[in-house]
């Protein structure tokens, strides 16, 4: 077995490699690295002393060079705040961005990966926004490989938790591309999750709501997402719709309904996370006919705001799928309620046991 010195020495013999002049020597060493590092948080500590001079194999001219670099340093950052931190301020993303303008689709969607990972850290949200890498991130956006176009999404998404991060975004009008990339891939990914994210944070601005419903389908596969995406995906899917109904009830309501939501919020209400239930029913009070909802002392119940609702829907197909829907649920909650009772019931009611089986009489053995 490898004693810990002789493991100390293997690291720091890695690292020395690294500083080598050797072209050959340096990738090898930076390809070692990342096998080591790939799945061990430990060795990503203790061989920490590398990420300096890996970025400095990001500026050799190299494809082999940079691409082993590359890879070594995003197998450090990986799930390790300090190697991020220490990444940047080390100086890579000057030629991380250089990267991301690469011919090379392979270098393009490594470095692409690798801002992502960097993004993760709260202390280089900043730095990485205005250092110019959200221009770039958008222009993956548009013509990255689909790799790199999911990582980039996340990238933005991560940025955009910072609002000076969120005003640049917008300024590139990015809901064209995010409708682009939800239609095309899996509702239910993370992908998704991370598009209407965005997107729910985008719909603070009035540019963003207005691009939103004037994109071709923009509104309907937000919608999709609400019917078809994982948790947390339908969970911002409806708060992308609730917080454009929040700010103009009057002109984004018709919008809605007229992409059939109803049946998908229906089910939000009872199969939703907490935040997903209370964020459907805020939306269905606003899209009834009223523009008054009630108070809490007098809150009307769904099924009375549901029926509000389908009653003013032009459209046999959404109404009856939302009347049935509505029908189907009153009846599983009576069901429930029901079962509930008899469970209480039998709980209540007293038994007679039998001496034998007295709780007192019985063994402990």
């Amino acid at each position: 077995m490898e004693s810990p010195e002789t493991k100390d020495s293997g690291e720091r013999g890695i690292v020395e490699r690294i500083r080598s002049g050797e072209e050959e020597i340096r990738i090898e060493a930076a390809r070692e690295i990342r096998r080591l590092t790939k799945t061990s948080s430990r060795n990503r500590r203790k061989l920490s002393e590398a990420v300096e001079p890996l970025v400095q194999m990001l500026h050799s001219g190299s494809v082999d060079a940079s691409e082993a670099a590359i890879l070594a340093l995003l197998n450090l950052a990986v799930k390790d705040e300090r190697n991020k931190i220490k990444i940047v301020d080390a100086g890579a993303l000057e030629p991380l961005f250089g990267f991301l303008q690469s011919i090379n689709l392979n270098i393009q969607e490594y470095a692409t990966a690798t801002l992502l990972t960097l993004s993760a850290s709260s202390s280089n949200k900043a730095t990485i926004g205005t250092s110019g890498a959200i221009p770039l991130l958008m222009k993956i956006l548009a013509d990255g490989n689909p790799q790199a176009k999911i990582d980039a999404v996340m990238a933005l998404y991560n940025l955009s938790t910072i609002t000076d991060n969120l005003k640049i975004i917008l300024s590139l009008q990015p809901i064209p591309l995010l409708v682009d990339i939800l239609k095309d891939c899996n509702k239910s990914s993370k992908t998704a999750e991370k598009c209407c994210a965005l997107l729910e944070s985008l719909m603070g601005f009035e540019e963003a709501r207005t691009a939103l419903t004037s994109e071709d389908g923009g509104v309907l596969t937000v919608v999709e997402v609400l019917e078809e995406g994982s948790q947390q995906g339908r969970e911002h899917a409806v708060g992308t719709l609730l917080s454009m109904c929040e700010v103009d009830r009057c002109r984004y309501r018709e919008v809605i309904l007229n992409e059939g939501v109803i049946p998908g919020l229906l089910e939000l209400t009872v199969h939703g996370t907490p935040k997903s239930r209370l964020k459907a029913h805020a939306l269905l009070e606003l899209l009834r006919n009223s523009p008054y909802p009630r108070s809490q002392f007098h809150a009307d119940t769904l099924e009375n705001i549901v029926t509000s609702i389908v009653s003013h829907i032009d459209g046999e197909d959404c109404a009856g799928k939302a009347k049935k829907m509505l029908a189907e649920m009153v009846q599983v909650s009576m069901e429930q309620s029901w079962r509930h009772l008899q469970q209480r019931a039998f709980v209540c009611t007293p038994t007679k046991m039998p001496v034998g089986n007295c709780p007192s009489q019985v063994s402990s053995k």
